[in-house]
């Protein structure tokens, strides 16, 4: 089993906040597992989950019924911890889980896992504004292989990952099962069998969508463009869908965590494009060429740790890429509170000089640092957050100081 950093963190929110915990995440990124393991280092906790039926009728009887489960009315030296799984299919949850926590919300620690339909439906209303802090969870990366402690500032250097463990990532993906596996026939089982789930149940319990074949083409598309500008009339032309279906369709593909965009950074960048995002997968072992699937890695490490960082207040995080419309581009540019931070440009090899865009945002946009993450470079003990100038660093020293 591989230990998260989000079990630390989880219980450090449950020690010292009385809101609850909204885990979410993809399927089969180990959000139960995690869930339990939290339970069981808490101590007296209790997991119900929506699929199975005794759990079920135990949520259908209401607020009142789970607090005398627990025995909520009881004095104890800190209160218990109640794991809620999949409660989102439950169509009244919100409401459910409002009257549980206004009345014993002091009793009781919640913590409440799901994937799509929770993070797409959490907005819905505002009912339990307030009430909660999302915590997204993402696949396993570089960093969070070498430690899984909590760092309390962003840029804590983690412990040194084995060997072979980037080159096993860039193969495996960084989903559980098929990384701890390390074998091609069981992770081309699991990749038939999650994408089944996605494009065949999630995609009909989350939407309405009738067209599933279409979506699974453009699924498709985008596999093979990894980190490419979406240009959504082209898609649309593809599969004989309107421009707006085709932005609809992406939008929900984005929310079953098969894909995620990332979009243009235009201040103080000349000539900058604007609108079109480049968009890259959740699982980027899909991703046959090694250059992209490289990208592909960069892209998820720095998007986890803006989410991570995000969600434990240490600031808004966001990631962006710059590109003009000379086509000078940089992969990607990571903003701190709305202020350029610092500037990625990825590449295969170390033996390539700086890149010239490199150098040329970092002035226009004033980012604080610049890398050029070689992906064959052996790991150093330099840290590159103390450089200011372009520098190229290894990939496997770069992403040890993210998350």
């Amino acid at each position: 089993m591989i230990a998260r950093v989000y079990e630390q963190a989880m219980l450090r929110h449950f020690e010292e906040e009385r809101q609850m915990l909204f885990l979410t995440g993809p399927r089969q990124v180990g959000k139960t597992t995690s869930a339990r393991r939290v339970g069981e280092a808490w101590g007296e906790h209790w997991y119900l989950t929506w699929d199975d039926p005794e759990d079920r009728a135990r949520i259908l009887a209401g607020s009142s019924a789970i607090a005398e489960t627990l025995a909520l009315e009881r004095l104890r030296d800190r209160p218990p911890l109640l794991i809620l799984d999949e409660i989102h299919k439950y169509r009244g949850w919100k409401d459910f889980l409002k009257g549980l926590f206004d009345v014993w919300g002091e009793r009781v620690r919640i913590l409440v896992t799901g994937s799509a339909r929770l993070d797409a439906f959490r907005v819905g209303g505002d009912s339990l504004m307030g009430r909660y802090f999302l915590y997204r969870m993402h696949p396993v990366s570089f960093a969070e292989l070498g430690s899984s402690d909590v760092c309390p500032e962003p840029l804590s250097r983690h412990g040194t990952a084995p060997d072979g463990t980037l080159e096993r990532l860039l193969r495996r993906g960084g989903y559980p099962e098929p990384f701890l596996r390390d074998d091609d026939r069981f992770q081309r089982r699991w990749r038939s069998l999650r994408n089944r789930q996605l494009m065949r149940e999630d995609l009909r319990d989350l939407t309405r969508i009738q067209g599933i074949a279409q979506v699974e083409v453009m699924a498709e598309l985008l596999r093979c463009e990894a980190g490419q500008l979406l240009n959504y009339s082209s898609v649309a032309r593809q599969i004989n869908i309107s421009v707006d279906t085709a932005r609809r369709w992406m939008e929900t593909l984005h929310a079953l965590y098969y894909s995620f965009p990332v979009r243009p950074w235009h201040r103080n960048v000349r000539r900058a494009i604007r609108k079109e995002p480049k968009v890259y997968l959740w699982d980027w072992s899909l991703v046959d060429d090694p250059g992209p699937r490289a990208e592909n890695l960069i892209a998820s490490a720095l998007l986890k740790a803006c989410h991570f960082w995000t969600d434990h207040g240490l600031g808004e995080y966001k990631l962006h890429f710059v590109r003009d419309k000379d086509k000078r581009e940089v992969d990607f540019l990571v903003s701190r509170d709305g202020e350029p931070w610092f500037l990625v440009e990825v590449k295969l090899s170390g033996s390539r000089r700086v890149s010239e865009a490199l150098r040329r945002f970092q002035a226009e946009t004033g980012a604080q640092h610049a890398f050029q993450a070689a992906m064959d470079l052996p790991s150093v003990d330099g840290n590159p957050f103390h450089a200011k100038d372009p520098v190229i660093v290894p990939a496997l020293t770069f992403l040890q100081y993210l998350v």
